[in-house]
């Protein structure tokens, strides 16, 4: 405990942002870092609780209140090495994680949590800045070799953890660069891309191979990886966006969200934004932009419209609108059920809750949107009579949600999948039913964060290296 007294002496203090009206007319990351000695007095500020609900809290269990106190220590070295004997890729988590480790924090029971996230960030910024992250390059090689696919956090994670343990990991990924959904899901704005380069260019020393512009079932078939590989990871994501079944869907303006954001991340890259968009250029620039979809992905197409000069954004969700201030007596320290407004939000945008679209209106293209209001009761939704409107749109993006992985690759390897449509897998030996072919990540558990992906993809490399070796020294 670095201080005993200071959650009592020391209010919390986050990271800033840069004001909107500058941030608007780029795609760079815009968040204003706390100075060395802000982040102390932070740190300091961690009680290191008898019972840290910020273990539980945290998917990876990143060991927090230890490395609270090395940086209130100054001891910024081991603190990262703490922090990343848990997660392999911490600069990925402290900006793109929604940080329920903080919901956990007991000081968040009177609404003053830690600053986890920030913390955690600015110790893996410092360590690259200082040169302290270099390759772990393992003293010998087990002569067994396992096929990755799927470049996001799970993939990458999975790949880093079984080639520090001596395996040949090589890793397909079917678009032209990796990173998978941390590449073209999450805007630049949110996490700048130069950070996936340098992580991909640290397990290539490491022993990771690297193979792009490859699609595991088309460009190569899964029997001939079973062939070549001794254990094959399948670590995609769950690619298969949920649609938007009402009259007028089909029209070329109603696109969904990931089409939209990989484009623009595309763009920004410098790569030619059409190679995988067979329905054309989507942007929102001069446009009535309605998105369908309350969550953080929705919150990305918010960002990126405003930045490509759209003419206003409206935001639906179908549920009701979320209470402002969680029953901490009821949910902490679990993920609570409250309105959170994104940086994306304060940038400019109209949100409605309890809203079912109904119809595209249109002939030739999209002109507005049908909606009513909806009430739930008992769980159940209802039409509110006499609440029906019309939005005016010019383009609608799609941000419900994923479904399931993609089934060509899956209905190739022929695995057994669960009632969801995953690759049924458990959480001890991540092993499929076909016992060469081991899953991780949203490909078995089906859409969630880049946290539980990185904690499935650890976890699901001790399980292959125990496959492989029968014992395994890698961490879970």
């Amino acid at each position: 405990m670095g201080k005993e007294t200071g959650f009592l002496e020391i209010d919390r203090h986050d990271r800033t942002y840069a004001d909107p009206k500058e941030r608007l007319h780029h795609y760079k990351e815009f968040t204003v870092p706390l100075s060395a000695d802000e982040l102390r007095a932070q740190a300091s500020r961690c009680m290191n609780c008898g019972v840290p609900h910020c273990h539980t809290g945290c998917p990876v269990n990143n060991i927090i209140p230890d490395w609270n106190h090395l940086v209130y220590e100054d001891d910024f070295r081991n603190a990262l090495e703490v922090l990343h004997s848990t997660n392999n890729f911490p600069e990925f988590t402290g900006r793109v994680c929604p940080a329920p480790c903080e919901a956990a924090c007991t000081l968040n029971i009177i609404d003053q949590p830690v600053t986890i996230k920030s913390i955690e960030c600015a110790i893996v910024d410092r360590g690259w800045q200082r040169g302290w992250i270099t390759p772990q390059v393992p003293a010998q090689r087990s002569g067994k070799s396992v096929a990755v696919v799927g470049s996001g956090p799970a993939g990458m994670a999975c790949a880093q953890q079984l080639a520090r343990a001596g395996h040949l990991v090589t890793v397909f990924e079917k678009n032209d660069r990796v990173g998978g959904l941390l590449r073209y899901g999450i805007p630049d704005f949110k996490m700048e891309k130069h950070l996936i380069n340098r992580r991909a260019v640290q397990m290539e020393a490491e022993g990771v191979e690297f193979r792009t512009s490859v699609e595991v079932g088309v460009s190569i078939s899964v029997n001939s990886l079973k062939e070549n590989f001794d254990a094959i990871v399948f670590a995609g994501g769950a690619e298969e966006a949920r649609r938007l079944e009402i009259p007028g869907a089909e029209l070329p303006s109603v696109r969904l969200a990931m089409e939209f954001l990989m484009q623009q991340n595309k763009r920004n890259a410098g790569d030619d934004e059409l190679r995988a968009a067979p329905r054309g250029s989507i942007t929102a620039t001069g446009k009535h932009v309605i998105v369908i979809g309350g969550g953080d992905t929705g919150s990305d197409c918010v960002g990126t419209s405003n930045r490509q000069g759209a003419a206003s954004v409206t935001q639906l969700e179908i549920m009701p609108r979320p209470p402002e201030k969680e029953n901490k007596a009821l949910s902490w320290p679990n993920w609570p059920l409250k309105l959170r407004t994104s940086t994306s939000h304060e940038e400019g945008v109209t949100r409605d809750w309890a809203v079912l679209t109904k119809r595209v209106v249109g002939e030739n293209d999209v002109k507005g949107l049908e909606c009513v209001r909806v009430e739930w009761q008992d769980g159940k939704m209802q039409e509110v009579p006499g609440s029906e409107f019309t939005l005016k749109a010019d383009l609608i993006l799609l941000a419900m949600g994923f479904v399931s992985p993609r089934k060509g690759l899956l209905e190739q390897a022929g695995v057994e999948l669960d009632p969801r449509g995953n690759v049924k897998a458990d959480t001890d030996k991540y092993q499929s039913s076909d016992e060469q072919i081991f899953a991780c990540g949203d490909m078995r558990r089906g859409q969630s964060l880049v946290v539980w992906a990185i904690r499935e993809g650890r976890q699901c490399a001790r399980a292959v290296d125990e496959a492989l070796m029968g014992v395994s020294e890698l961490p879970r």
